[in-house]
């Protein structure tokens, strides 16, 4: 208990930040704010910062407050928290779910109190969910798998997945498998080791990858690393076997560290998804959600009790070609940051 009212406490002190006036709603004129609560599963990657940021940026630009909270990857800490952003009178609840399964109880507690709920990038399952926002995760996985096919169509694959209770890792492995089965039906490439990585970590996906090569004795040609964190695991595996840079390695989410293994050449590829349109559009789905208002979608997702309406984005693949017209132009990363290890003579000429 001690440990949850702690992550309760660092949780508030992140909505006090993130909101204008924490726990107030009204502006100086008296007139009642839209108040968003956005309940996150963790904050520990790079890549949620930035949706947290660009999220509430873009709230307030419409004129909304938000109350964030982050629970650290603990469902009850999770839980508790939309609990509390709910007691606080938010007309929204924007949760980005640890489990997508148990977050179904978060869905229950809003509907009570009549306030809906956008599941952010993951998909909250089992549950009468009001609207999903994320990118084409099936496509993530296939523009991975294919992008290390082109490269490599014959020899031992390994799959490093997920987190075995994030929806999105389910998608991306279903993307990826629709693009290898042929060729593994063909007989022209081999899964010798397909492993799911905890909470994405990087050390799960780092014993996997080192499992898979001491049982192969180092006969790999690629590892289709389904995020930018499990891939930094994978690559620290193959530099301690002297193969990284020749073995392929896909990741997702263009993460600085990622990008600047992909200008070394010890990555091969990311699956960027512009994280500025998902948040910003995010934003604006949950102001018309508050309003009550209709919402535009693209698409719908079965989440297991309803189809689901919802709004998914086109990912871009991301190699060293074209690191400088992708995630520098767009000004998700700085040239200054991802080049940084190398001789300037060796930056590409358009950043140079």
């Amino acid at each position: 208990m001690r440990s949850m009212a702690r992550a309760l406490g660092v949780g508030m002190l992140a909505a006090c930040v993130a909101a204008a006036g924490c726990g107030n709603s009204r502006s100086g004129s008296g007139h009642k704010r839209i108040l968003i609560g956005f309940s996150m599963d963790s904050l520990q990657l790079e890549r949620w910062q930035h949706d947290r940021d660009i999220f509430v940026a873009r709230a307030k630009q419409l004129g909304a407050d938000v109350l964030v909270q982050s629970a650290d990857g603990n469902d009850a800490t999770q839980v508790q928290q939309s609990e509390d952003l709910l007691t606080n009178g938010v007309d929204v609840l924007v949760v980005v779910p640890h489990n997508g399964d148990i977050a179904a109880s978060i869905v229950k507690s809003a509907k009570r109190q009549h306030v809906p709920v956008l599941s952010y990038d993951r998909l909250i399952r089992n549950s009468d969910v009001d609207f999903y926002i994320s990118f084409d995760n099936v496509r993530v996985g296939e523009l991975q798998a294919k992008y290390l096919l082109d490269r490599a169509p014959k020899g031992n694959y390994v799959l490093i997945g997920g987190a075995p209770t994030d929806n999105n890792a389910q998608l991306l492995r279903q993307g990826q498998m629709k693009v290898l089965q042929p060729a593994i039906d063909r007989g022209d490439i081999k899964i010798v080791a397909d492993q799911w990585s905890k909470d994405w970590l990087p050390s799960e996906a780092l014993a996997h990858t080192e499992n898979a090569l001491t049982q192969n004795h180092n006969d790999v040609v690629a590892v289709v690393a389904s995020n930018d964190s499990t891939a930094g695991g994978v690559v620290q595996a193959l530099q301690e076997q002297k193969l990284a840079g020749k073995a392929l390695v896909s990741g997702q989410d263009a993460d600085l560290a990622a990008c600047q293994r992909i200008a070394d050449g010890t990555q091969s590829m990311t699956v960027y998804k512009p994280i500025r349109l998902l948040a910003a559009r995010a934003a604006e789905i949950a102001v018309e959600l508050a309003k009550h208002e209709s919402v535009q979608s693209n698409a719908t997702v079965n989440n297991g009790f309803k189809n689901v309406p919802s709004y998914l984005l086109e990912p871009v693949v991301v190699d060293k070609s074209n690191l400088p017209q992708t995630v520098i132009k767009d000004g998700f990363l700085r040239a200054a940051d991802v080049y940084r290890d190398l001789p300037r003579d060796q930056w590409p000429k358009a950043v140079q």
